[in-house]
């Protein structure tokens, strides 16, 4: 696997992901997901909650 990447024209900033993520390396920024690639671990919860398809590893 590999680190979470969003996709931010996708992305409608509905926190799924955020409320997801074990090691809270996701936060909101200027509305839309941003992931902190040092804090995530590649476990891919986040790609599987997100409704849009948003993020890929």
């Amino acid at each position: 696997m590999a680190k979470a990447v969003v996709d931010k024209d996708t992305c409608v900033g509905c926190e799924a992901c955020v409320g997801t993520c074990p090691v809270s390396a996701i936060s909101m920024v200027d509305g839309k997901a941003e992931v902190d690639a040092d804090t995530c671990v590649e476990c891919g919860a986040c790609v599987a909650v997100c409704p849009v398809s948003a993020i890929s590893q």
